[in-house]
C-alpha cells in the first residue's frame, strides 16, 4: 500500500524519536543497575524495551507503505548523572514524542490515513503513561525527598 503524502516523513521522525529514546532509557537503566537502585533499573529498562516495541512496530509499518525506515538518523541521547537529572530528561524526551506523535495524528487526519492515526493515538496514550509516571516520581522525591526515594529504589519490584 502506497503512503499518503507526508506519512513516511513523519513515521521516520518519530521512529528517529524512539531510536533515541531506547538508547537513552537503556543506559539509565544501566547505570541505576550499577548503583543498586534494582527497582528502578527494571522500571526504565521496561521502558527501553516499550519503546523497541513501538520501533518494531513503525518499522513493519513503514515497510507496510512501501517506505525505507531510517534507522540511520539519532537524535541526542541526553545521560543523567543522577536519578533526578536522569528523570528531568526522560520527562523531556517523553514530552517531545508527545509532540511528534500528536504532529503526526493531525497530519494523518488532514490526508486520511487512518490507519497509521490509529496507530500514532496508542503511541499518545503509551507517551501520556510514561510521562504520568515520570512525573509521579519526580513529586515523591518532591515530597519524601531523594534519598528516602532512593532507598525504596533499592528493593526489587514486589519486594
Amino acid at each position: 500500500m502506497k503512503a499518503k503524502e507526508g506519512v513516511i516523513d513523519l513515521l521516520n521522525k518519530v521512529l528517529t524519536a524512539d531510536l533515541t529514546a531506547i538508547n537513552q532509557y537503556f543506559v539509565h537503566a544501566k547505570m541505576c543497575d550499577n548503583w543498586g537502585y534494582d527497582r528502578l533499573h527494571q522500571k526504565v529498562r521496561e521502558r527501553s524495551l516499550d519503546e523497541m516495541k513501538d520501533a518494531e512496530e513503525l518499522i513493519e509499518h513503514i515497510l507496510y507503505l512501501e517506505g525505507v525506515p531510517n534507522m540511520q538518523r539519532l537524535g541526542t541521547v541526553n545521560v543523567g548523572e543522577t536519578v533526578p537529572e536522569q528523570l528531568k530528561l526522560d520527562l523531556k524526551s517523553e514530552q517531545e514524542m508527545l509532540r511528534i506523535v500528536s504532529e503526526g495524528v493531525a497530519h494523518c487526519t488532514k490526508v486520511g490515513d487512518f490507519t497509521t492515526r490509529h496507530m500514532l493515538e496508542d503511541m499518545v496514550k503509551d507517551v501520556d503513561k510514561h510521562i504520568d509516571w515520570i512525573e509521579t516520581q519526580l513529586e515523591t522525591i518532591k515530597q519524601v525527598g531523594l534519598e528516602n526515594y532512593l532507598s525504596e529504589q533499592i528493593k526489587k519490584e514486589g519486594s
